[in-house]
Formats: C-alpha cells, sequence, structure tokens
C-alpha cells in the first residue's frame, strides 16, 4: 500500500512524540529531576511509579495509534474518489480537467468510443416520434 508523505510525516511525528515522552518519565526519575527544580534533597527512585507512568504512556499511544490509522485510513479512502464535474462531466484527473475520453486514454490507456445505452435509445426514439407526430399534425393544419 502506497502511503502518502504527508500521512508519513504525520505517523512519524506522532510516534517521535510518544517515544520523548516515554523518555522524559524515564529520564525525569533518573537524573532526580523534581529534586534539581525544588530543591536539594534528592528524591528516592521509585521504579514502579515510572513504570506505571510508561505503561499509562504506551496505553494512550496504542489508543492515539489507532485512531490515527482509522482516520488516516478514511482519509485515504475519500482521496480515491472520482470527481466529475456536475455540469459538463469532465473528470478530475491530477489536477486537471478532462474529458471522459482522455481520462480513460490518459489514465488507463483505454481507446473509447461512442454508444447509446437503451434507456437513452429509448428516449430519443420517443422524442423522434413525437416530433414526426407534431410535424403531420401541423402539415394537416395548414
Amino acid at each position: 500500500m502506497k502511503m502518502n508523505p504527508q500521512v508519513t510525516k504525520i505517523v512519524l511525528y506522532q510516534n517521535l512524540g510518544f517515544l520523548a515522552i516515554i523518555v522524559l518519565c524515564y529520564l525525569d526519575e533518573l537524573i532526580k529531576l523534581p529534586s534539581l527544580i525544588f530543591s536539594d534533597h534528592p528524591f528516592a527512585f521509585v521504579y514502579r511509579r515510572t513504570t506505571l507512568e510508561i505503561l499509562l504512556v504506551l496505553a494512550v499511544w496504542f489508543v492515539v495509534s489507532r485512531s490515527t490509522r482509522r482516520i488516516m485510513e478514511r482519509v485515504r479512502y475519500l482521496e480515491k474518489f472520482l470527481r466529475v464535474c456536475s455540469w459538463c462531466r469532465r473528470i478530475n484527473y491530477h489536477g486537471e480537467w478532462m474529458r471522459l475520453e482522455e481520462f480513460m486514454q490518459q489514465g488507463f490507456d483505454t481507446p473509447t468510443t461512442h454508444g447509446i445505452c437503451t434507456e437513452c435509445l429509448e428516449q430519443q426514439r420517443a422524442a423522434a416520434e413525437k416530433a414526426r407526430v407534431s410535424r403531420e399534425t401541423a402539415a394537416k393544419a395548414e
């Protein structure tokens, strides 16, 4: 699966941020940061508290990582939609609006030809018959 460079940056920064938080939690106890900031009295290194903090950060990291992954999958799914102009039926392909025939040739190397579907054929036959009847009616009226 091809990853968007912007998505890769988001995931990378998220993971680096969580790793930094884990390292800071550990270093906080290891170098006795509270005693350096607040007083000269060193505190005892409590492994249980640091381990609990790291486990909590890992749990949050897991939840955020899963949420980010789901959001990015949804964004990738929505980016796959083909945008078609409502008025002229042109297709937006790589930022350029082009006719369907050009899109099929460029995007898929598929030659195109024209035809008519059965519904449109019936509509056109009905319209032609209506026009013929109205011409005949107009010719008889004259």
